[in-house]
């Protein structure tokens, strides 16, 4: 056993593992370049690749999605599927966000250049004031212990010194980033404005056009939430970024490149896990803004319909539907609120615990090995190299955090980066002629007619040629209305509901496509709309009876108030103006004026704009018949060319044309004769009162008979 023992190697001694560890130690050292140089270029080529897999994926989505679109008998609700696709950082969020940053930073010359360019100066000082903090920091360490008192006053004094300028700095970076989110919004309000007030593009938005629900709440709530969420992210991105590049070189120089770079790579593998883990909280967002949008519909609509909704006393429904739309509201915000919280326990863990961990580990390599270009003495050195390695690694590490904090900023920038675009890509698609609208059923059939334009002709005289009369949900009304209304020759029209009146009125007013035939009209300044209850606008009373004219159009026409005061005195209504401030009294004047008053009004806006064609939709319902006759005496007198939808006898003597609808398709036009049709109309009410009498006569001679 002796001899066994003799001959059989023991184990591998301490002093033989510590001079391997020695030997490849000196092989790295001497080959240190080469090695660097080598994973270096195996990192950039593998960036490279990732690039390239991105790329590729993204064409590779695009090429699908224009398939699935290429297929035939897509119904609305494909559509409707789209726009709630799910909200992804992916090329088109790219292009959606350069869009909307052509818009809010115009040009070179622009305020927000400026305040970008400024912006970035400060993050550039905050960065070199916490580097010198940094160093600041571990001499003071390094002072405590050496013990050498003096050093550590002077250090306090720098420190102070260091406060003045590190604090006004972060002042200025929270100005400048509310002032850059307040440039954001004031751009985007302002372009949005105009393209959503540019030819009726507000109205096609919501009466052609079923893309967009809730335009208003995208203008108003969603531009700020983007505005806010551009400009914080760029705030937390670009300082962070601009930090870990410093730091992360001043410690490349401190602890050495192979150290940062295995840190560097076991945080890149747990940062893919958490990516890879991360809930799609963009998605959540832009459902959540939907919601919102939705529940503050409800309301407005229950503002809009009060009255006839407390005539009904339909609360009790109403309110079911406002605790629905909330109760989905909540469950989806709480939905969210869960995932945030196991999404925030893993976040906390990994960056705050296992980062940490893996800092102390890179901090403590110069004091256990000798890096190269570096020398340590005493324990004073050592101290102060460990306290700024830490301090810079604690910095780096908190940019790098709030990096991965802001892919859930960037996500919910890309949900509120597609709302808003989605608003900007339906106005382009309805200013070019396109509109998307969900049909019933029965207006699938003439789905021919309703992908057919028409054509418009600019003329002194209203002509319609074969023109399709269709209703807001696709059906057609009318398949082909011919008439026409000469200067001077005043037009009755008359109609069940739902037989096309109002579609034949907003074709002239432009507010809908023509879908076939020829339409010859004045233009639209020629053309004035009158309609039963007429749209009173916030103002001066002054600007109800000149509207949508301002005062300086008013005073370039030459009209005085005096002018205006003797168009009130022919409807009668002269009165009003006897109130404090007169005619720059401010009221809400829809609940002021009485549906008669505001009748004339309208009436009175008729006589001051003097158009060559009105189009009158039951506007003297609520006027008495004197009122009525002074109207449209007058109205003739300013040769304005009526064209009145209306069912009162009183309306036919001022009238040359009649176009009757029956409601089933048909019509006719033709001459119209007041006295002979009121003397036949009598007949037929004589007539209808006998025949209804008929059956009581039969009932009474059977008695007689019995």
């Amino acid at each position: 056993m002796s001899v066994q023992s003799k001959i059989l190697p023991g184990p591998p001694s301490e002093k033989s593992v510590k001079e391997i560890i020695s030997v490849l130690t000196d092989l790295y050292l001497k080959h240190r370049t080469r090695v660097s140089r080598a994973v270096y270029l195996t990192l950039f080529v593998a960036l490279l690749g990732r690039i390239y897999h991105a790329i590729s994926e993204q064409k590779a989505a695009a090429i699908q999605q224009i398939e699935l679109l290429r297929r035939p008998g897509t119904t609305s609700k494909d559509g409707e599927a789209k726009g709630r696709q799910r909200v992804e950082i992916n090329r088109d969020f790219f292009r959606n966000l350069l869009r909307l940053l052509k818009i809010v930073v115009p040009g070179w010359k622009s305020k927000e250049l400026r305040l970008l360019i400024s912006h970035s100066v400060f993050l550039v000082v905050r960065t070199l004031i916490s580097l010198y903090v940094a160093e600041l920091d571990g001499k003071l360490v390094s002072s405590l212990v050496r013990g050498k008192g003096k050093e550590f006053v002077k250090g306090i004094v720098w420190w102070m010194l260091v406060a003045v300028p590190a604090t006004f700095t972060n002042s200025m970076l929270s100005y400048h980033q509310c002032k850059l989110a307040l440039q954001y919004r004031s751009r985007l309000t302002s372009y949005l404005h105009n393209r959503y007030l540019q030819n009726m593009t507000f109205y096609s938005l919501s009466a052609l056009d079923d893309r967009i629900k809730n335009a208003d709440q995208l203008i108003t709530v969603d531009v700020s939430r983007f505005s806010n969420s551009l400009a914080e992210l760029y705030s937390n991105l670009a300082k962070p970024i601009l930090d870990m590049v410093i730091y992360n070189y001043s410690l490349s120089r401190s602890v050495g490149g192979e150290g940062l770079f295995m840190m560097s790579l076991l945080v890149q593998i747990s940062a893919n896990v958490m990516r890879a883990l991360t809930p799609p909280f963009g998605k959540y967002v832009a459902e959540e803004a939907r919601l919102e949008g939705e529940f503050r519909f409800q309301h407005s609509r229950l503002i809009d319909h009060s009255e006839e909704i407390a005539l009904y006393h339909g609360h009790e429904t109403e309110k079911d539907t406002l605790d629905k739309g909330y109760f989905t509201l909540i469950k989806h915000v709480n939905r969210i609120l869960r995932r945030r919280l196991y999404h925030g326990v893993m976040e906390d863990f990994v960056i705050k615990y296992f980062w940490g961990a893996l800092g102390l580990m890179l901090c403590s390599v110069p004091v256990f090995f000798k890096i190269p270009g570096q020398v340590l003495h005493g324990m004073g050195d050592r101290t102060e190299s460990f306290v700024t390695n830490r301090r810079m690694l604690l910095s780096s590490s908190d940019a790098f955090g709030r990096i991965m904090f802001s892919y859930k900023e960037i996500t919910e920038l890309a949900g509120y980066t597609s709302r808003v675009s989605a608003l900007l890509s339906v106005m382009d698609s309805i200013q070019a002629g396109h509109f998307e609208k969900s049909l019933v059923s029965s207006a699938l059939e003439n789905s021919a007619i309703l992908s057919g334009r028409g054509e418009i002709i600019e003329s002194s005289e209203v002509e319609f040629s074969d023109v399709p009369i269709v209703s807001p949900n696709g059906d057609v009304l009318v398949e082909k209305l011919n008439f026409s209304v000469k200067p001077g020759k005043h037009l009755l029209i008359v109609g069940p509901n739902g037989c096309g009146k109002s579609s034949l009125f907003r074709i002239l007013g432009g507010l809908w496509p023509v879908y076939g035939g020829r339409v010859q009209k004045p233009p639209y300044g020629d053309i004035f709309y009158i309609p039963q209850r007429p749209y009173l606008s916030r103002g001066t009373l002054r600007q109800q009876i000149i509207y949508p004219d301002g005062v300086r159009e008013m005073r370039d026409k030459r009209v005085s108030d005096d002018d205006l005061l003797q168009i009130l005195t022919t409807v009668d209504i002269q009165g009003i103006v006897d109130r404090p401030h007169g005619w720059d009294a401010e009221e809400e004047w829809r609940d002021v004026l009485s549906g008669g008053l505001q009748q004339r009004v309208a009436m009175a806006r008729l006589f001051y704009h003097k158009p060559k064609y009105a189009i009158l939709d039951e506007c003297t319902s609520s006027v008495t018949l004197e009122i009525e006759k002074a109207m449209y005496d007058n109205a003739k007198m300013l040769g304005i060319t009526l064209m009145t939808v209306s069912h009162r006898r009183s309306l036919w003597r001022y009238h040359d044309d009649i176009l009757q609808f029956d409601g089933q398709g048909n019509y006719i036009f033709t001459k119209l004769d007041a006295e002979k049709r009121l003397k036949l109309e009598d007949e037929k009410e004589e007539l209808e009162l006998q025949l209804r009498a008929v059956p009581e006569l039969e009932r009474r001679l059977q008695e007689l008979t019995a």
